[in-house]
């Protein structure tokens, strides 16, 4: 599933953002709105043949509180399916803690940037596979990739590149890329594939194409023009405006090889 090949086989990837024990869904990460129940939606992803899933908790970082464990048990009992587990991971404690708890892998952010060590250290003990650095982007002509890290839930910028972030992560070992762009997400208006591209070149490790999903088209253009290989998408499958099979069997019409 290396970068620039077609030909291999894309993944979908609802995500359940978690806020309260509840699914919620915003635009620009504000102005959030219930979507559902947890363990019903991850089982009703799983049926509807999600390849993957994962489970945010947007609020822990600017809660400045760990990941809620429960959350995790709850939806990892009802599936099984890859699950990635992400929000307020900053210890290699967390990660033990995370995936005892059901993820398959873990996904960090702020913690990654405060300290870059951590990665390296997190793969060096659970293995690169079980490791994803979320890469959340603001557009900023000052950076020369033209995007600007941010993290706390895209609402502190740190004054660095986001795609020279993005290989130093491959270079401390991180198993996949999640990068989200803070102008696109909950839009619906399509992934911004600038910056995808821009991550997507820069490193050979599976990308994430995250933020902004609202029609059949933009999850082909996620792959084609973004390189990304695995499609994460929250709104249009939790207000069901999209299904996940739809969206694999328009993916197959188009020459795109998925799992049905």
């Amino acid at each position: 599933m290396r970068k620039g090949n077609i030909m291999s086989i894309v993944k979908i990837m609802p995500c359940l953002d978690m806020k309260d024990g509840r699914v919620v869904k915003g635009v620009n990460f504000v102005a959030l709105k219930d979507a559902g129940d947890p363990v019903e939606n991850a089982a009703y992803y799983q049926k509807e043949g999600a390849d993957e899933l994962a489970v945010l908790d947007i609020a822990a970082t600017v809660e400045n509180r760990k990941t809620r464990l429960e959350w995790v048990k709850n939806v990892s009992s009802v599936i099984d399916i890859p699950l990635t587990v992400g929000g307020g991971i900053s210890t290699l404690e967390d990660i033990e803690m995370v995936l005892e708890a059901g993820a398959d892998r873990i996904s960090m952010n702020s913690a990654a940037v405060k300290d870059p060590d951590l990665v390296r250290r997190a793969t060096a003990q659970f293995g690169p596979e079980k490791v994803t650095v979320a890469v959340d982007a603001r557009r900023n002509k000052e950076m020369a990739s033209g995007f600007e890290l941010v993290v706390a839930g895209g609402t502190q910028p740190v004054g660095q590149d986001a795609v020279a972030w993005a290989k130093q992560c491959q270079e401390l070992g991180a198993g996949a890329i999640l990068p989200t762009s803070m102008d696109g997400d909950g839009t619906k208006a399509g992934y911004d594939l600038e910056f995808t591209k821009a991550i997507s070149d820069a490193v050979d490790l599976p990308v994430i194409a995250s933020g902004g999903a609202g029609n059949l088209e933009h999850f082909y253009e996620g792959v084609v023009q973004g390189g990304a290989q695995i499609l994460l998408a929250a709104s249009v499958f939790h207000y069901r405006i999209l299904g996940i099979r739809q969206v694999k069997e328009y993916l197959r019409e188009k020459g795109l090889q998925v799992n049905l």
